[in-house]
């Protein structure tokens, strides 16, 4: 009987890691689901204003301001949101291969 805890308690330690792990994955896709929601609702509404803003320019030269001016905001916001949401992956995949790295760390000390 004493040939069987061993595997009883490596299953049971696999099966809390796998829980685990599959927690954290969850959770971190929401907050990747959330960002990437609130990336596109920046686009709109920064589009819309863009619009807005369009519809009133009467000389070509604030037009071209205007349409700098969007594509510039366009191009920062583009790059700032990639880089948060970048790193939301990367933390998914740390937080969520943790577990199990933990758990062979443990097996290989023991």
């Amino acid at each position: 009987m004493s040939n069987v805890e061993p595997i009883q308690q490596a299953t049971k330690d696999f099966g809390d890691a796998a829980t685990t792990s599959a927690n954290t994955f969850a959770t971190s896709l929401q907050t990747i689901a959330s960002a990437h929601a609130d990336f596109a609702k920046k686009l709109m509404q920064h589009g819309s204003e863009f619009i807005s803003q369009l519809t009133s320019v009467k000389e070509p030269a604030k037009l071209m301001e205007l349409q700098s001016e969007y594509v510039r905001n366009s191009y920062e916001t583009f790059v700032a949101e990639a880089k948060r949401i970048s790193e939301l992956y990367a933390d998914l995949f740390k937080q969520t291969t943790k577990p199990l790295e933990d758990l062979i760390a443990k097996n290989k000390a023991a």
